[in-house]
């Protein structure tokens, strides 16, 4: 079982109720950031979950290196500081060099560590010593159980306002699988964990210069891993993905959130959010 950790005025894990992680892929303008996170804020509200904006300011693991990779860090946290004073909601974004992460920590409630950079040591202890929660990405090319030693790196920088992030392995050329195993392996660990419902039907590189996806198959898996037992969801969200600028294939639509949304407080209410779940915790490795 998750132990608390406590983000701004709300508490995750436990059996505290889902919260949400959502917001455009990037920031593409100022106009779009506030409009979605003004929408998501009012569809939350109505529902009663705990919600923390997301949207990244700059994509350095971009496909193609002519794709879109973001406003930069001083524009892009102009605009999320903005969402954050006048929309009164907490704030998620990436980070991807250690010399970032004090600047990113002045504005972001969470710091995110990509799942490309999971790994990566000193990043890790940059974030863990900067007072933030901080939220790992479980990279493509890991385990649940390789997390473990993430989540040590972390403790040992002195942090233990951690949670940790499933968003699909990798599963032959361009296809990633959701593991369901992963969610009781991870809250093993002792900290909550995340559903990322929109990288993982995400096709690495699908479309040649920019990567693909399957956006019919985000509400499946994140009612499986409702049922499963997570903390929370991550999904990144747009009023138009057609036209996004970024992972467009597989981000959710803004206007079926709600409904989305709903469907997985009904499964949380039947299954107690994980109750009982951990048959794993107590592998170390794969049988």
């Amino acid at each position: 079982m998750s132990t608390s950790v406590k983000i701004g005025p709300f508490s995750v894990g436990d059996r505290h109720p889902h919260f949400l992680i959502a917001g455009p892929c990037v920031i593409e303008n100022e106009r779009l950031v506030m409009e979605t996170a003004s929408a998501i804020a009012t569809i939350t509200a109505d529902l009663g979950i705990p919600y923390v904006f997301k949207a990244s300011y700059d994509k350095a693991n971009r496909t193609s290196i002519a794709s879109y990779r973001g406003l930069g860090i001083s524009e892009g946290l102009r605009i999320l500081k903005k969402v954050k004073q006048d929309l009164g909601v907490l704030i998620l974004t990436d980070v991807h060099e250690i010399q970032d992460v004090p600047r990113v920590a002045e504005v972001a409630d969470i710091l995110q560590i990509p799942a490309f950079l999971c790994r990566q040591t000193d990043l890790l202890c940059a974030a863990a010593k900067s007072g933030r929660v901080v939220n790992v990405k479980k990279g493509q090319f890991l385990s649940p159980w390789d997390m473990a030693n993430v989540v040590k790196k972390l403790e040992e920088a002195g942090t233990r306002q951690i949670t940790l992030t499933e968003r699909g392995a990798s599963f032959g050329y361009q296809n990633l699988v959701v593991d369901m195993r992963a969610f009781p392996v991870m809250r093993s660990f002792g900290y909550p964990v995340v559903f990322d419902a929109t990288h993982s039907v995400q096709l690495p590189g699908g479309g040649g210069t920019c990567s693909s996806g399957q956006r019919e198959f985000v509400a499946p898996l994140a009612r499986a891993a409702s049922a499963v037992g997570c903390d929370g969801f991550f999904m990144e969200v747009h009023p138009n993905p057609e036209q996004a600028l970024s992972d467009g294939p597989n981000m959710v639509r803004l206007s079926e959130l709600k409904e989305l949304l709903e469907h997985l407080q009904a499964i949380w209410r039947v299954v107690g959010k994980g109750e009982g779940v951990g048959t794993l915790a107590g592998q170390s490795s794969p049988s």
